[in-house]
């Protein structure tokens, strides 16, 4: 668990409309004490106010009643019938639908749907890494890849595979899990021979194999492969040899 310092808070006059108390654990600012206290009950696990229909909980009355938006469909995509908490976050979800994303990286011109998306993308940039872990010191410039490898220490694993039980600690993991062991589809096709693999990877490693020297030649028409059994198929196939 990540706790908030009780002195979590830096001051910022400078700012055109003022947001004094900064919470150090996510550098996100607020204009009063009353809202970071508020705030740092999420790094601490405190979620006071429970949702009657289902398992999520939060900090505060305010934050419950807009995720009541959500079981109550007031705030409904006509689209999708995704529902959203408040007419802001709807109008954010819109955008997936429209393709539209307003928010461009100024170094490598990628674009975000989202205004946060694109302050994290640009970390990647500048190697900016403010996120430390307490038990080995590892840093992370996202909080959120934090909260993954702090289950390396705690040891949870919540993803849970549902076909063989194994459990991760992120749901990536899962997934590739999931593609690589239960999986059939075979996307990842070998231009040489045709043969099909799960992944790109597993297609880089079969590639060698072509490069090599191929021992066996038609005697027919000089073309080469590598194993005897090839060279059959094609004898019977291209000059009906073996029939």
């Amino acid at each position: 668990m990540i706790e908030a310092d009780s002195n979590d808070v830096n001051k910022h006059p400078r700012d055109e409309k003022p947001r004094s108390y900064l919470c150090t654990v996510c550098d996100k600012q607020f204009t009063t004490n009353t809202s970071l206290n508020i705030h740092k009950r999420r790094h601490a696990g405190k979620y006071a106010y429970p949702c009657k229909q289902c398992e999520k909980a939060y900090a505060c009355q305010r934050s419950l009643t807009w995720h009541m938006n959500i079981h109550s469909g007031k705030y409904k995509c006509t689209e999708c019938g995704k529902c959203s908490m408040s007419s802001r976050d709807l109008a954010k979800h819109w955008l997936i639908h429209s393709g539209e994303k307003p928010f461009e990286c100024n170094v490598c011109g990628k674009r975000f749907r989202r205004s946060h998306h694109l302050v994290k993308h640009s970390r990647v940039h500048s190697g900016e890494k403010t996120f430390k872990c307490h038990m080995c010191q590892k840093a992370f410039s996202w909080f959120e890849n934090l909260l993954i490898h702090m289950r390396v220490h705690t040891g949870e694993t919540t993803y849970k595979c549902l076909l063989c039980d194994i459990s991760f600690s992120d749901c990536s993991s899962l997934r590739l899990h999931a593609r690589h062991v239960h999986s059939k589809i075979r996307p990842s096709q070998c231009s040489q021979c045709g043969m099909m693999f799960k992944t790109n990877a597993e297609l880089k490693r079969h590639a060698p194999i072509h490069a090599a020297a191929k021992l066996y030649s038609c005697r027919h028409c000089s073309v080469q492969f590598k194993w005897q059994i090839q060279l059959k198929r094609h004898l019977l196939k291209s000059h009906n040899e073996g029939t």
